[in-house]
């Protein structure tokens, strides 16, 4: 019994030990290129924006079996080229088609996400996750349809 108490004491001082690095560094918060404050965005950063015309389409009712698709529009409202390096879906069954090329700022786009219902019933939600360079970096689009 003495070896188990002495035994976990040691753990628990090595554990302590273990979690105070004893640094304290800090970060110089200017390396950090975030354009939003708490005012809102900040425009004098050179960032681009991705702004969606709307980040939900609900499909409404569909027979299991049918691929339905719809186009998010999106609009780099940024000072900056937008450049989305991918779009990862939720599930197998929904795919997301994105421009490869540089959007200039102010130019509008489009993701193409397609929803295939096969083997699916009842309420469906499917999210597609943006990642692009902005801030923040990862924007999440939506579509639901109630398969029948």
């Amino acid at each position: 019994m003495r070896h188990k108490v002495t035994l976990t004491l040691l753990m628990a001082t090595l554990i302590l030990a273990a979690c105070n690095s004893g640094s304290n560094e800090t970060v110089d918060a200017n390396i950090i290129k975030n354009p939003n404050t708490a005012q809102g965005y900040d425009e004098s950063q050179k960032m681009p924006r991705i702004v969606f015309e709307t980040d939900m389409h609900d499909f409404g009712q569909l027979m299991a079996g049918e691929t339905i698709s719809y186009s998010f529009k999106f609009t780099n409202t940024g000072n900056a080229d937008l450049i989305i390096s991918g779009c990862d879906a939720s599930c197998g069954c929904t795919v997301a088609d994105y421009p490869k090329e540089r959007i200039a700022p102010g130019k509008t786009g489009y993701i193409t996400v397609s929803f295939k219902s096969q083997g699916m019933s009842g309420q469906q939600v499917k999210e597609v996750v943006v990642a692009s360079n902005t801030q923040p970096a990862r924007t999440r689009l939506r579509i639901s349809a109630t398969v029948r």
